[in-house]
C-alpha cells in the first residue's frame, strides 16, 4: 500500500470518511440501515469528487460478512477483497473503452450468472456518457429489471448526455465540487500522516488551482513531495503551478487604474520577453481585477488575498471608477490565450480598450463620430443662423433655419418677386443656404461618408464567427477609420505603425475586407497607413490615383 499513489492510498472507504458531500452519504447510510437498496444508481458530478470511491464502498456495505445494515467493517474478509482488488463480484468497467453493443450485449449474459462469493454482483461503470446511443439502449431492459443479486452504480462527469430512459430508472445522486476549505482539511491529514511540511498558504494554493477536485489536489501534493521532497514552501508551489509573475499582474492593474497606457505596455512586453505563460498570467490579472472590484463593490470578505494585497487593492480601488473597473474584468476575462500561443497581441488590445474607453468618456468632441444620418443636416442650419437677415424678417427666417431648410428656401422664393431690396435679401441671405443644403445630400451619398458615418456599426454587426478574431479586435482597439475610397481600394488609418504591419497579414486583411465589402455592396481590398500620414495632401493625392509606397517613422 505504501507504494500508491496519494489518491489510491488515501481512497475512502466509508461513508463517513467520503469528503464533502454529506447529502449523499447520509442518503446512503439510511438506505442501508433500512434494507432499502435500489437496484441502479447514478452519481454525477465533476472529476475527482468521490462518485467511483462512493461505488466501492456501496459495494463493500451490501455485502460485508460483519454487518450488512450500514458502514462496511473494512476487516472481514470480502470488505478487505473488495478494498485490495480481488473481489470477483464488484466489476469495474470503463465505458469509454467498452462503449460498443458488443460489450453491452456481454454484460448482459454475464449478469444472469449468480455471484461467486459475495451477496450480490456489483457493477460500476465509469464514464457511463461514453456509452454509443445503441449500447445505451441495449442495456435500457437489463437496468430496469436486472437479477434481484445485482446492482448497477453508473458514474458520469456528463449526465446531460446520458438517455433520459435511463435517468428514469436509477436513483439519481448529484456529486458537488468540493470547497476549499474542505480540500485544505483532507490534504493537512494526508500532510500530517505522511510527514510533509508545508505552509498552510500553500495548502490554500493547491486548493484554489485544482478547483474543487480532491483527486486533483492530491495528486499535486504528490508531485510536490516527489519533487522537493517533505519541506515545501510557497514559492516551490508557485514555481510548480507556474505562478512566476504576481507582482507584474499587478502593475497592469495599477497602469490601468492611473490610465498609463505606456507603461503597461512596457510591462507586458517584459513579461513576453521573459517568456512568461500567457495565459497563466491573465489568470492572474482577471483574478487580481476581480479582487479589485470585490473591494469596489464593498465585498472584501469574498478576497482571499493577504492583508498587504487587500490593503493595496483598497487605495487602488479609491482611485478608480467602478465602469473602468467593470470594463477591464470584461476586456481581459474574455482573452482565449491557447497552449502555444505566444503573442500578447490579445493583452495588448484588451489594454489599448480600457485606455480608450477611459479616455472616450470625457471629451464631448467624441460624439458626433456616433451622430445618425439625419443629424448632418443640422450644422447647414446653423452655418446660415448667424448671418443677419433684415430685423422685420428675423423670428419667422430664424424659426425657417432652425426648424427646416427647405421650409425656409420657399419662404425666401416669394420674396424674390417683391422687389430690388428682396432680391438682395435674397442673394445674401436665404440663397447660400439652398445651396449647403443641396450640397449636403449628394455628400451623404458618397461611399466614404457611409464609411465613416456607419464604421462604429460595422464593428459592431460583423458576423458570429468572425466576433472573437483577433482582427476584429484590432479594427476595434487600434484607432483604425476609413479615410479614402478610390474603385476597389479603401484607405484605412491606424494609429501606430504596429498596428498597421498586423493589420497587413493576410488573414487580418480577409477579415476587414469581408465586413467592409458587406457594408458597401460590392467587392473591396484594403490599404493600410499610419496616422501620420492621414492629412488633407495625403488623402488628395491618394483621390487621384497616387499609392503609398512607404512610411517615414518619426
Amino acid at each position: 500500500m505504501s507504494s500508491q499513489v496519494f489518491y489510491r492510498k488515501w481512497r475512502p472507504q466509508t461513508l463517513a470518511e467520503l469528503v464533502g458531500q454529506p447529502h449523499v452519504t447520509q442518503t446512503l447510510l439510511n438506505a442501508l440501515k433500512s434494507g432499502h437498496i435500489s437496484h441502479a444508481y447514478l452519481f454525477c458530478g465533476p472529476r475527482g469528487t468521490g462518485k467511483t470511491s462512493t461505488g466501492r464502498i456501496l459495494a463493500k456495505a451490501v455485502n460485508c460478512l460483519n454487518s450488512g445494515r450500514g458502514e462496511p467493517c473494512n476487516t472481514c474478509d470480502m470488505c478487505r477483497a473488495i478494498t485490495e482488488d480481488r473481489a470477483m463480484d464488484v466489476i469495474e468497467i470503463d465505458a469509454a473503452s467498452n462503449r460498443s453493443i458488443d460489450d453491452i450485449r456481454d454484460l448482459r449474459e454475464k449478469v444472469n450468472y449468480a455471484p461467486t462469493q459475495a451477496r450480490r454482483k456489483v457493477y460500476i461503470i465509469d464514464e457511463f456518457h461514453m456509452l454509443s446511443k445503441d449500447a445505451s439502449n441495449a442495456l435500457l431492459k437489463t437496468l430496469e429489471e436486472p437479477p434481484p443479486h445485482v446492482i448497477f452504480v453508473l458514474a458520469t462527469t456528463e449526465a446531460h448526455k446520458i438517455l433520459p430512459t435511463i435517468l428514469s430508472r436509477c436513483q439519481h445522486f448529484d456529486f458537488h465540487r468540493l470547497s476549499r476549505t474542505d480540500v485544505v482539511a483532507q490534504l493537512g491529514k494526508i500532510c500530517s500522516a505522511e510527514k510533509i511540511n508545508i505552509e498552510p498558504q500553500s495548502l490554500q494554493l493547491i486548493a484554489r488551482s485544482t478547483t474543487g477536485s480532491l483527486r486533483d489536489a492530491e495528486n499535486l501534493l504528490e508531485q510536490l513531495t516527489t519533487f522537493y521532497g517533505s519541506e515545501i514552501k510557497f514559492p516551490q508551489v508557485q514555481s510548480l503551478l507556474g505562478i512566476t509573475g504576481d507582482w507584474r499582474a499587478k502593475e497592469i492593474v495599477k497602469h490601468i487604474v492611473n490610465n498609463d497606457i505606456s507603461a503597461g505596455m512596457a510591462t507586458l512586453n517584459s513579461i513576453n520577453n521573459d517568456g512568461l505563460d500567457l495565459r497563466q498570467f491573465n489568470r492572474e490579472l482577471v483574478e487580481y481585477l476581480r479582487g479589485l472590484l470585490l473591494v469596489k463593490t464593498a465585498a472584501t470578505e469574498a478576497v482571499d488575498l493577504t492583508a498587504e494585497d487587500l490593503a493595496e487593492l483598497k487605495e487602488l480601488a479609491t482611485r478608480a471608477s467602478l465602469t473602468q473597473i467593470l470594463n477591464a474584468v470584461k476586456l481581459f476575462g474574455q482573452i482565449e490565450v491557447g497552449n502555444t500561443d505566444c503573442s500578447t497581441l490579445p493583452l495588448e488590445l484588451a489594454l489599448v480598450d480600457c485606455y480608450l474607453l477611459q479616455e472616450g468618456s470625457a471629451p464631448p468632441s467624441t460624439k458626433p463620430q456616433t451622430a445618425s444620418p439625419p443629424a448632418i443636416s443640422r450644422p447647414a442650419a446653423k452655418v446660415n443662423a448667424p448671418q443677419p437677415p433684415p430685423p422685420a424678417n428675423e423670428p419667422a427666417n430664424n424659426r425657417a433655419a432652425g426648424l427646416n431648410p427647405a421650409a425656409a428656401a420657399k419662404k425666401a422664393a416669394p420674396d424674390v418677386k417683391s422687389g430690388p431690396a428682396a432680391r438682395s435679401e435674397t442673394k445674401e441671405g436665404p440663397q447660400p443656404q439652398v445651396k449647403e443644403a443641396s450640397a449636403a445630400s449628394p455628400a451623404l451619398s458618397t461611399e466614404i461618408e457611409r464609411l465613416r458615418l456607419g464604421w462604429k456599426q460595422i464593428l459592431e454587426d460583423v458576423p458570429a464567427n468572425l466576433k472573437k478574431t483577433n482582427a476584429i479586435a484590432l479594427l476595434r482597439s487600434a484607432g483604425i477609420k476609413p479615410v479614402a475610397v478610390e474603385n476597389e481600394i479603401v484607405t484605412l488609418s491606424l494609429k501606430y505603425a504596429i498596428y498597421k504591419e498586423k493589420m497587413e497579414k493576410p488573414e487580418y486583411q480577409q477579415v476587414a475586407e469581408k465586413i467592409i465589402s458587406d457594408f458597401l455592396g460590392r467587392s473591396c481590398k484594403i490599404r493600410c497607413v499610419c496616422e501620420t500620414e492621414n492629412n488633407h495632401v495625403v488623402r488628395a493625392a491618394l483621390k487621384y490615383g497616387a499609392q503609398v509606397t512607404s512610411v517615414e517613422e518619426k
